[in-house]
């Protein structure tokens, strides 16, 4: 059996070890890098050659837009999902624009984690049930975006 070879970013070291915690009990996923900003994750991310990267959207130093625009460059057959609290449907189309994956919110049940890197490993777009209800309470799209400025 394949594994999935997943990278965790955030800066938030709870969030990074709760995730990598439940992620370690799957054996068909292999942890193989928790970083704490985007420098890093490309820093390591020609070394661990991640298949998934677990990517917040607010770091200090480099940001998840950022992060995941350089990743899908250096890395095109990575996939990322931004994992955030961000709700907003404007960080969910902007992170969508950007090239990410997928968008799960950190209060998911700690199984919808394993099925958004299912579906990313596979080429799917992911979004967990509350990136889909705020996508479609405000009829939002990937078009709506934010601009780099805004």
């Amino acid at each position: 059996m394949k594994q999935t070879k997943v990278m965790i970013v955030d800066d938030h070291p709870t969030v990074t070890e709760d995730v990598r915690s439940i992620l370690e009990t799957y054996d068909e996923l292999n942890i193989v890098a928790c970083l704490t900003n985007g420098e890093d994750a490309l820093k390591h991310l020609e070394a661990s050659l991640p298949d998934v990267v677990l990517l917040d959207l607010n770091m200090p130093g480099m940001g998840g837009l950022t992060a995941t625009e350089l990743i899908l460059k250096r890395a095109p057959s990575t996939r990322v999902l931004i994992l955030s609290m961000h709700d907003s449907p404007e960080y969910i189309a902007t992170a969508l624009n950007h090239g990410a994956s997928g968008y799960i919110l950190k209060d998911v049940p700690t199984d919808e984690i394993k099925i958004a890197i299912d579906a990313a490993s596979k080429d799917e777009q992911y979004l967990c049930t509350g990136s889909q209800a705020a996508l479609g309470k405000q009829g939002a799209s990937p078009q709506s975006a934010l601009t780099g400025r805004e």
